[in-house]
């Protein structure tokens, strides 16, 4: 009996340390304490102290980052309601023109990274009308809130870091990190740690500028496809091992055929293969 007491004890302990925990770690009185202590991880990985200050400085908690994460509603549309609303014929109309508007930096992406034009052009289309719309929230403040937050601590952490190593590496000042509310920036919604991994400077200014440079979207979409197992050549239709390779891009089913089904429309292609999808 008096082990079980103990044993009794010791989960209420625990218990309520896990309480505290929860509480703490989602009380915005805490976070400048945990902010000052990401400051000194970050410098110890490597980022410089300078880059750190410049990212860190003035951050705050936003609640209503957390409100949003909290209140993501499932997704239900099936593909043919999605892609009959977001392939309208003012978007292929769009995507038409930015092939041939950038049809030279198009073909130089496709010999080097070997993905179609309409491919890239159907993402760019899709997630931001073009960089039309690329959201107006500070990614640092975003991600730090998120990291902070018990719910997925260590993957926006990763995302912290990376945001500030995007600093360090000169490709953009935190003023320009702007983004939607879980930090995707860019006029392809790049998350900072993708954005570290794939981004590639293809305008040659000498830095990767998701934010203003189609040349560089469109060439680091390619990059990041080709990484996940883009075959040159291929088909992309469902089933193919492209098709796969845009699934990484966005896990969602529906999503990616919808990218897929633009991108056949925009090259003429037969979409037959989306019927019934």
């Amino acid at each position: 009996m008096r082990a079980l007491a103990r044993v009794s004890v010791i989960a209420t302990l625990l218990l309520a340390a896990g309480q505290a925990f929860a509480a703490t770690c989602r009380d915005p009185a805490g976070f400048e304490k945990w902010l000052g202590d990401i400051q000194q991880e970050a410098v110890a990985r490597g980022i410089s102290p300078q880059a750190v200050r410049q990212g860190l400085s003035g951050v705050t908690f936003d609640q209503s980052i957390i409100n949003r994460d909290r209140g993501q509603g499932v997704f239900k549309q099936s593909f043919a309601q999605f892609a009959g609303r977001m392939v309208s014929p003012a978007r292929l109309k769009g995507g038409a023109a930015m092939l041939k508007r950038h049809a030279g930096t198009l073909s130089r992406i496709e010999q080097r990274y070997g993905v179609p034009a309409p491919v890239l052009i159907a993402i760019w289309g899709l997630e931001t009308d073009f960089g039309a719309v690329k959201g107006k929230l500070p990614v640092i403040r975003s991600v730090a809130t998120l990291a902070y937050d018990c719910r997925r601590s260590e993957f926006f952490q990763a995302h912290l870091f990376d945001a500030l190593r995007i600093v360090d590496r000169g490709d953009l000042t935190p003023d320009e990190m702007r983004g939607a509310w879980a930090g995707e920036m860019g006029q392809t919604q790049f998350m900072p740690s993708n954005y570290v991994k794939y981004a590639v400077d293809f305008d040659g200014d000498g830095r990767a500028d998701l934010l203003h440079s189609p040349a560089d979207v469109l060439a680091s979409t390619a990059n990041y496809l080709k990484a996940h197992g883009w075959a040159r050549g291929g088909d992309w239709s469902p089933g193919t091992p492209n098709f796969e390779a845009i699934r990484a891009w966005n896990k969602s089913q529906v999503y990616s055929q919808t990218i897929a089904y633009y991108a056949t429309k925009l090259a003429g292609g037969d979409t037959s293969a989306f019927q019934g999808q």
